[in-house]
């Protein structure tokens, strides 16, 4: 085999479904690819200590006590296999594959066999044998040189995600569900941890990795890579939850090859059943799914909010129920270490939406109200749009952590980055563009000079960068009132309204007066309007003297009819107070750290010198209008350039017509 490149060799693994077109559907490629490429791994990492493994099992024969932590040892693994059995011993007879085939694989170490029952990997052996297909495929796994020193758990992880990818197409699935580009990854693992530089070189140390949307481990393996590439004696624990089976046989299996303890990665859902309940992390990364709608688990999540407030994970708001973005971001800052021990640093991918979604007082305000005032969040990144697998959406890192330096405490960094990046020589889904290792190193110097640049209005970059302090964030909504003014007046159109409201109000319907009312207004019909209110109480009066006292459903009825709105009209009172205009009502964002008074005497009484603030109905707000603060206003072309072009064009066409008629 030839093939150097993960996605060479996976491209290669992939014409296994050369042999199952036409007995299986394009949907089910990924069924029998993926796990057999994780069988075809697991045994070419074994291969060294599979003798030794088996001569330790035959010593323990029928003693009643678990021989696993002897037989791990010889394996040098986190798994075994106590079986002669190899593929390439299961292809040489055919005509007892099946039975081999799923001997070996029950021959595996239990926390393996796990990963296969996730595969339905008996179910796809069976359907392969009764297709006569089960023999060729094990021949074709058996030739894949899959050979840790061949290739590295590094290129086996682009491997999985490429296979995955191409599962994802044929199925029409969504890729980026299961996993985000490795590029990406390797950028927030930089911005995440690159500024503990410094301690995570001590000798000695150790580090835990969660992500609670772990897919196939991706981030994983791109935070663990990061912390030992720069000390390589140093210990990373991976720690995750994944809901989709086959993603998380993936990820268990990829921490089984590395050696690390496979039931850190938990089968789940985060929100209705967290695994690692109680555990905190030092580092916390993640790419929850975008826009994805939290219903099914809408009830236990509503009650652990009710019922745990802030002791719980969602005791700070609930987004509505067609995003879960922010659930995920709560949930990861559950699991900070107290600053005592340490503290934590998380990153996570977000769209636009937790940016600046819901008014002031929603869930998602409140949501992000109790992020800054807690000083968490360090930074947001914007990455250029079409980066991802399923969307071309723009995406924004989210860094947040418990434990800011002195000099970035009670200040948000936006670090624009979308400028940064490369076309790609071929699309994949929706992904046009990627981050060059080049330009990662950029944003990496861009991040960790962000302050200093703020400050720096001379400096070329100074322009990618903005500070703000966490209160910027925030605003009052204010409500603005305008009085309710009315003149009074019967007119046709009023009689027609009163007519209708009479005959099908809940209140009005039973009224038998109403043609003597009807009748009686009439005799008003186009009489000058009245710009007082007691003055046309007092017509009123006279004219509806021999119909009898109206009931209050009709008398209100009366006179909605002939109010009318009307700027010079009579200034409307209740209790004493103007009454306000529910159609002149406005509502302004005053930034939380200006008084109220001063912004409305300021920006509002020039222009309506009669409206006031209802302090009653004032809430607090608050969002980050990222692209707000980046805009660049471009004028527009001048008039003679625009009509230059256009007589040019003009003359083209011209010259077409002559052309074509000559």
């Amino acid at each position: 085999m030839s093939e150097t490149t993960p996605k060479n060799l996976a491209s290669f693994i992939w014409q296994v479904a050369d042999l199952l077109r036409g007995d299986y559907k394009r949907a089910d490629y990924g069924k029998v690819i993926l796990p057999f490429t994780v069988l075809r791994r697991l045994e070419c990492v074994l291969e060294p200590t599979r003798d030794a493994v088996r001569k330790e099992h035959e010593k323990w024969g029928d003693r009643n006590m678990d021989p696993t932590p002897f037989l791990t040892r010889q394996s040098g693994q986190r798994f075994y296999n106590i079986t002669a059995h190899t593929l390439t011993s299961v292809a040489n007879a055919p005509d007892e594959a099946a039975k081999n085939l799923l001997s070996y694989v029950r021959g595996f170490s239990p926390n393996a066999q796990e990963a296969f029952e996730k595969f339905r990997f008996t179910e796809q052996v069976m359907n392969l044998a009764e297709a006569k297909l089960l023999h060729l495929v094990v021949s074709r796994f058996a030739d894949f040189d899959l050979h840790p020193n061949r290739v590295s758990n590094h290129e086996m992880g682009y491997v999985f995600e490429e296979l995955i990818r191409k599962f994802a197409e044929d199925s029409n699935e969504t890729a980026g569900e299961h996993f985000t580009p490795r590029e990406v990854i390797k950028l927030m693992a930089g911005l995440l941890i690159a500024p503990d530089l410094a301690d995570i070189q001590v000798p000695g140390m150790s580090r835990t990795v969660y992500d609670p949307a772990c897919g196939t481990g991706g981030m994983l393996t791109a935070a663990e890579e990061f912390v030992l590439s720069h000390n390589s004696a140093g210990q990373v624990y991976s720690f995750g939850q994944e809901l989709n089976p086959e993603s998380w046989a993936i990820c268990r299996s990829d921490l089984m090859i590395k050696n690390q303890d496979p039931d850190n990665i938990k089968l789940g859902n985060s929100f209705t059943s967290d695994q690692l309940l109680h555990k905190q992390f030092d580092y916390m990364l993640s790419n929850p799914p975008f826009g994805v709608e939290w219903k099914k688990a809408q009830a236990e999540i509503v009650e652990e909010a009710n019922d745990l407030g802030m002791r719980g994970r969602f005791g700070a708001g609930l987004p509505r129920i067609n995003d879960g973005s922010l659930l995920f971001l709560q949930h990861m800052l559950s699991k900070m270490r107290p600053v005592s021990e340490g503290g934590s640093r998380l990153a996570i991918v977000f769209n636009g939406s937790p940016l600046f979604t819901g008014a002031a007082e929603s869930g998602e305000s409140k949501i992000r109200q109790w992020v800054l005032e807690n000083d968490w969040l360090e930074a947001i990144v914007a990455l250029p749009d079409q980066l991802f697998y399923n969307t071309g959406i723009s995406t924004y890192f989210w860094i947040l952590t418990n434990r800011k330096a002195p000099s970035h405490q009670g200040k948000v960094v936006l670090l624009d980055a979308r400028e940064y990046w490369a076309k790609m020589r071929k699309s994949l889904g929706d992904k046009r563009k990627l981050i060059p290792d080049d330009k990662i190193e950029e944003i990496q110097r861009l991040y960790a000079d962000a302050l200093a640049l703020a400050d720096d209005a001379d400096h070329l970059l100074h322009g990618k960068v903005k500070v703000f302090r966490n209160e910027d964030f925030g605003y009052h909504r204010i409500t603005v009132e305008r009085p309710l003014k009315l003149r009074f007046e019967v007119t046709d159109e009023a009689l027609v309204e009163l007519d209708a409201t009479l005959t099908s109000g809940k209140a009005t319907s039973k009224y038998d007066g109403r043609g003597g009312l009807l009748a009686a207004l009439r005799r008003l019909v186009g009489q000058e309007p009245s710009f007082k209110k007691a003055d046309f109480a007092s017509t009123l009066r006279d004219v509806l003297a021999g119909v009898g006292q109206l009931p209050p459903a009709v008398d209100k009825a009366v006179w909605s009819a002939v109010s009318v709105r009307d700027l010079e009209g009579e200034v409307q009172l209740k209790k004493g107070a103007p009454e306000p205009d529910p159609e002149l009502r406005d509502n302004e964002n005053v930034p939380l750290n200006e008084d109220i008074d001063a912004y409305v005497e300021r920006e509002v009484l020039p222009h309506v010198p009669d409206a006031w603030v209802d302090h009653d109905k004032t809430k607090i707000g608050y969002e980050i209008p990222f692209t707000r603060h980046f805009y660049v206003y471009t004028p527009p072309r001048p008039l003679e350039e625009i009509n230059a072009e256009l007589r040019e064009l003009e003359s083209e066409i011209q010259t077409l017509l002559a052309e074509m008629t000559s």
